[in-house]
């Protein structure tokens, strides 16, 4: 079925989608899930045409499975998300209706997901990189007053640079930052995660001066702590094309997402000789078996070390 033409959803099965995007928003689950799942569900009742959620079987669910399969465009993270929100989808329904019935989506093996260790920064790449904003701001100085650039935005780079590596932080957070959640003398930051979760981070000497030393020439009062050459507070985009911008300068992959920053705090904790817990509470991870991802990465670096220097190897 091509799904450019798609069916128009029944008034039943429009209204159900409602009800079911309402609970996960009071669930408060992120915008982003909520706008994936919602469109995971129209493209799949597109896709039958079904008029009601009670024609849709396990039968149904398998050939849905098989044509997103045959999709050269589709990976195997995409399908397997498309089919968490059918199953959370059908539960949700089933319990309002009080049906006592196997999940359809229940008996179907997904596709495997190929998990890919997570890439990580060295060192002397994420000192390289924490000297991009500096680099830059001695570049537009010479600009004069041509240039749009003032000091303490590259001060305000900085930080939030600082902030994603020594907090590890992810970038939706980063952009919700208050600044009545930092707290410089317990070298720490208030931290709204996903779900409204709230998670304090510890950030360290050098993130935290940094910080400080952003607050004192920004020339703005606002409730966010990083804003714009306007006062607005910065949006996960904009971290996302300056970052690619800094890259640039310190000759670093330039596809290296704000996430790897992420990654790269978690590893070096742990190669640092900190514990798994610690690295989950850090990172506000929900299980612990999300955070042990990052011990096969510290042991491929540990292989490749030891093949790299000893002289039996």
């Amino acid at each position: 079925m091509d799904l450019k033409k798609k069916a128009l959803l029944s008034a039943e099965i429009t209204d159900w989608i409602e009800r079911y995007i309402r609970y996960l928003s009071e669930k408060k689950f992120s915008l982003y899930t909520l706008r994936n799942y919602e469109q995971a569900l129209k493209e799949f009742f597109s896709f039958g045409n079904w008029q009601s959620c009670n024609e849709v079987g396990t039968e149904e669910c398998r050939n849905y499975l098989y044509f997103l399969c045959k999709r050269p465009d589709l990976g195997q993270s995409t399908i397997r998300v498309r089919f968490a929100a059918l199953r959370s989808f059908f539960k949700f329904y089933y319990k309002e209706q009080n049906i006592v019935k196997d999940n359809p989506i229940s008996s179907i093996l997904l596709p495997k997901l190929k998990r890919n260790l997570p890439r990580y920064l060295s060192l002397e790449q994420v000192h390289a990189l924490l000297e991009a904003p500096r680099q830059k701001w001695e570049k537009e100085k010479e600009k004069g007053k041509k240039s749009r650039w003032n000091e303490w935005q590259w001060k305000r780079d900085q930080a939030w640079l600082e902030t994603l590596y020594g907090g590890g932080i992810r970038v939706g957070e980063l952009s919700t930052l208050k600044r009545k959640n930092f707290f410089p003398s317990d070298l720490a930051i208030l931290v709204e995660g996903k779900r409204k979760k709230e998670r304090y981070c510890i950030l360290g000497e050098v993130a935290t001066a940094s910080i400080c030393a952003y607050l004192e020439s920004c020339p703005f009062d606002s409730e966010f702590l990083f804003v714009s050459s306007r006062g607005k507070a910065l949006t996960p985009r904009f971290f996302q094309l300056a970052l690619k911008e800094y890259l640039i300068i310190s000759g670093l992959d330039q596809s290296i997402s704000p996430h790897k920053l992420r990654h790269t705090f978690a590893t070096h904790l742990l190669e640092g000789g900190a514990d798994l817990r610690s690295i989950q509470e850090l990172l506000g991870h929900a299980h612990l078996s999300t955070t042990q991802i990052y011990t096969a990465v510290s042991a491929e670096h540990l292989k490749e070390s030891y093949f790299r220097a000893h002289p039996r190897a």
